[in-house]
């Protein structure tokens, strides 16, 4: 029993990557119709349509993938977290409440993992130990 409870903190990191692996759903809808897109994308920061949907793909498709399998994690939910803010506090600044609950959502999960870390169930566990030191 002490094994599982001790296991408990990791699964539940690794829980949350998990869930945050939903953002790939947004991100590979947004590759998929990238040019039909990307003139007429929002333009949230002043940066132009195409370039503000090349970061929004970065984050939900990239950034989603190195936090799903554990790589440079904390790293990877700040343009997350970037990201959401920019929906939530700028996109949806004046909408009701229902159409900023899953962005809210969102930030809250990429806020979680970045105070959490990635837990031992992750690549990030293997580069900061050094693969020698778990295999020897």
């Amino acid at each position: 029993m002490n094994f599982l409870k001790s296991l408990l903190p990791d699964l539940s990191k690794l829980f949350l990557r998990m869930a945050a692996g939903l953002m790939l759903l947004h991100g590979t809808q947004k590759i998929v119709n990238y040019s039909e897109w990307a003139p007429q994308f929002g333009n949230p920061i002043g940066i132009g349509p195409e370039l503000s949907l090349m970061l929004c793909i970065f984050a939900e498709f990239i950034c989603t993938i190195f936090i799903m399998v554990g790589l440079f994690t904390r790293t990877a939910a700040i343009p997350l977290i970037f990201n959401m803010c920019i929906i939530l506090f700028i996109v949806h600044a004046q909408d009701p409440l229902k159409d900023k609950e899953l962005a809210a959502l969102f930030l809250l999960l990429y806020l979680a993992i970045f105070a959490a870390g990635p837990g031992s169930f992750s690549i990030d566990r293997f580069r900061k130990k050094g693969l020698d030191k778990l295999i020897g």
